[in-house]
């Protein structure tokens, strides 16, 4: 009897440490959260604009502006050449540093190229404002959501990441809903300025109330004084960047998703940036059109993301929500590579609701496969791979895009660059499909012992 009371109460200290870990969990992942969504606003509420201001300032009265698709595509290109380097880097950084400092890093970048734009819409100002962006880009794109992800594993259990995954996508969705509504309302002398006091007051709101996850090991002087070497700098660099491709290559699964995720974010990425540019000139679509079909997008992806995924992974698991989604980005990709009227990019739309699954089961099968001490390498690896597909998508999708949309097309379709690119989803669908996803590796196992940040209080 004695030992049955020992254990009740061992039971109930047990529950009762639980349940306020998962509170001080909760509390992190809202000061996560708030000010990603913020941030995620403030980008989005511009997307709709940007076209229409980019356009009339490199191609004034011109319906087709080759030379925005062309300086888009040079965008890309140079961004993914750095992003290659510079996404792992960070990832690394994140595993090493904490993920407080690279949050505030990456999320301050986007404040300097849209102030850019509130001050002056001019020919050069748009120039200045793609300088500024692909610097931006390079540091923030894809590295906020790796950091982010790091994060939400620092103090959410393994089985409870693919939700919390899909509800950070699923916040991003309604983001995107909250700026494009901004965007349909607001006044387009505002849109600017509004984005700037909202991008400005997240950083603010990291540094006040953000709690570091990652345990830093005490600094030795030795470590100090060797670390103001540049060669010393530039061999760790090169070490831990050497390490994290080991992890993923010696893991089938990481070296499995990376492939899919190479290939996908090849027709993805080909197809987002040339899309809208591709919609005006062939139906004319302007700000409200690109908003509604944003905000469409929007609401399908927050029922998907934070209602649908949670409920239906522990049934099917990442691997067929992943499939899934890949199914949808080719059905997404053909309708609007074929569409034959105004109607048909918005039904197109409704295939993008299934499409924005593959994002968080990535992120799961990434985390899943990864020791606790390399979520941050790990994620940054594989969007170091992204990175080299958004690189060469350009230097195909460009010409190849504006080809088809000129007088000079050797055949009537003018999508054609749109339905090329669904072939590399397609290819991405067969990595999918014979994808093993599985725990560590066991060169990993000293790691995988160690429990979230939270399961300790």
């Amino acid at each position: 009897m004695l030992f049955d009371k020992l254990l009740a109460k061992r039971q109930d200290s047990s529950s009762s440490s639980s349940s306020s870990g998962g509170m001080e969990g909760m509390k992190l992942m809202f000061h996560l959260l708030l000010p990603l969504c913020v941030h995620w606003i403030a980008e989005e509420m511009t997307v709709s604009v940007l076209v229409d201001v980019i356009t009339n300032a490199l191609c004034p009265g011109e319906s087709t502006c080759t030379r925005a698709i062309y300086l888009n595509g040079f965008k890309q290109t140079v961004v993914g050449i750095f992003k290659m380097v510079v996404l792992p880097l960070l990832g690394q950084l994140a595993d090493e540093h904490g993920r407080k400092p690279l949050l505030l890093l990456t999320i301050s970048t986007s404040i300097f190229p849209f102030a850019i734009l509130a001050w002056n819409q001019s020919t050069g100002f748009v120039y200045a404002y793609y300088v500024l962006r692909i610097i931006s880009f390079i540091l923030s794109q894809g590295s906020i959501f790796c950091i982010a992800i790091a994060y939400t594993a620092d103090v959410v259990e393994e089985n409870k990441r693919a939700a919390a995954f899909s509800w950070i996508t699923g916040l991003c969705a309604a983001s995107h809903v909250l700026g494009n509504l901004l965007a349909l309302f607001l006044p387009e002398k505002y849109i600017f300025p509004v984005s700037i006091a909202l991008l400005i007051f997240c950083p603010v709101y990291m540094q006040l109330f953000l709690v570091e996850t990652v345990k830093l090991a005490p600094k030795r002087d030795q470590d100090s004084a060797c670390l103001t070497t540049p060669i010393k700098i530039i061999q760790k660099r090169y070490k831990s960047m050497k390490d994290a491709a080991t992890i993923v290559m010696s893991s089938p699964t990481l070296r499995g998703i990376s492939l899919v995720s190479f290939f996908f974010e090849l027709g993805k990425s080909g197809i987002n940036f040339v899309l809208m540019y591709y919609l005006k000139a062939v139906f004319g679509f302007d700000k409200n059109e690109f908003s509604e079909i944003l905000m469409l997008v929007g609401f399908g992806s927050i029922i998907s993301q934070m209602l649908v995924l949670p409920l239906i992974n522990p049934l099917v698991g990442e691997k067929v929500i992943l499939c899934i989604g890949i199914l949808a980005s080719i059905a997404y990709a053909l309708f609007n590579g074929l569409a034959w009227a105004p109607w048909v990019p918005f039904m197109a739309a409704t295939f993008k609701v299934v499409v924005v699954l593959v994002r968080p089961a990535t992120y799961a099968i990434i985390s899943r496969a990864s020791s606790s001490n390399d979520q941050g390498k790990a994620q940054g690896f594989v969007a170091g791979v992204e990175s080299l597909s958004s690189l060469l998508s350009p230097l195909v999708m460009s010409p190849l895009t504006s080809w088809f949309l000129s007088s000079s097309a050797p055949f009537n379709c003018k999508g054609f660059s749109i339905i090329c690119a669904s072939v590399c989803m397609m290819i991405s669908l067969c990595f999918a499909c014979l994808l093993e996803p599985g725990a560590p590796s066991s060169n990993n196992s000293e790691d995988d012992i160690e429990s979230p940040l939270l399961s300790e209080s």
